[in-house]
């Protein structure tokens, strides 16, 4: 799915029966942006899943790797959406937001003191936080027909 968005069948960036939907987004450079921090966000998430099977307790393994996958999903739906600019980025953006608010306030609260604390501050202020902020204003932003 991720590589049609990068392959798309037309030069503008969407498909023509998107664009002609009710509500389309318009694709500016900055949306590309935003849609490709998304998609990329979703699979670096993607190994990380099979490094925390591997590595945690297997009860422990099962919730992380759970909400993680709900994570990249919801991140790829809403980065591929935004990328063929379909109006229908908003929901799947809403999802991750919460999600990872849901992650890191997890992370914080089981770390240990010390250098698992540190690591779970650093994942929360530079990865979860800003991607949460970033889709939180995806899906709170309207469109232009929405400001008429």
């Amino acid at each position: 799915m991720a590589l049609i968005s990068y392959n798309s069948p037309s030069p503008s960036g969407s498909y023509p029966i998107i664009r002609a939907a009710r509500g389309a987004v318009q694709l500016t450079v900055a949306r590309r942006w935003q849609g490709r921090i998304l998609t990329g966000a979703g699979l670096a998430l993607l190994p990380w899943l099979g490094y925390l099977a591997a590595t945690l307790p297997p009860a422990e393994a099962a919730a992380w790797v759970a909400l993680d996958t709900l994570e990249a999903a919801a991140l790829l739906a809403a980065g591929t959406r935004l990328l063929r600019a379909d109006p229908r980025h908003r929901a799947p953006a809403a999802a991750a937001a919460v999600l990872l608010l849901a992650d890191a306030c997890i992370d914080l609260a089981t770390a240990a003191p010390g250098a698992e604390l540190a690591t779970a501050i650093a994942m929360a202020v530079g990865a979860e936080l800003p991607l949460a902020a970033l889709c939180v204003a995806l899906a709170t932003r309207r469109t232009a027909e929405q400001r008429r």
